[in-house]
């Protein structure tokens, strides 16, 4: 016989019949349906409260809280040597424009860019962007390019 859509089957044992709860002492699963006995937990519809233990006070409320976030703290967008050595040109400008453009950095970061030194720089570039580490700004001068660094009003203030 060929097979064909008309007469796809699964396997012999695959399949299962659904477990009919609630049907009666016959079934072995009648009166309770095998949830227990009397309570919230044995009617449709209950889900707990994550956290719940029964209106004792829980773990995470027990626990003392510690730590604090710090307000002022300044999120960087980090772009490394080797992703400008690979994304960019010889003699090309980089900013946090062109960043942006290339999909080095998002948008809402573009206010303050450092530039990390990792991995090697062999093409001259002018990077123009609002941090740089001390390798990155060595490395850079040292493939013959020009380190810009640009004044931001946040990122000065932040940094």
């Amino acid at each position: 016989m060929a097979i064909g859509l008309n007469n796809l089957k699964a396997p012999a044992g695959a399949t299962h019949k659904k477990k009919r709860v609630g049907r009666g002492p016959g079934s072995g699963l009648g009166k309770t349906a095998g949830r227990g006995n009397k309570g919230q937990k044995s009617r449709s519809g209950y889900s707990g409260k994550r956290g719940f233990e029964g209106g004792q006070m829980p773990l995470h409320r027990r626990l003392p809280k510690r730590g604090f976030t710090n307000i002022f703290k300044r999120e960087w967008a980090e772009v490394n040597l080797a992703d400008l050595e690979k994304m960019f040109e010889a003699g090309s400008t980089v900013t946090p424009e062109a960043l942006v453009e290339i999909g080095l950095v998002r948008k809402s970061k573009q206010e303050a860019v450092v530039v990390l030194g990792q991995g090697d720089l062999k093409k001259s570039l002018n990077v123009s962007v609002h941090r740089f580490s001390a390798t990155a700004k060595q490395k850079i001068e040292a493939a013959g390019g020009k380190v810009e660094v640009l004044s931001n009003s946040k990122a000065e203030a932040l940094a």
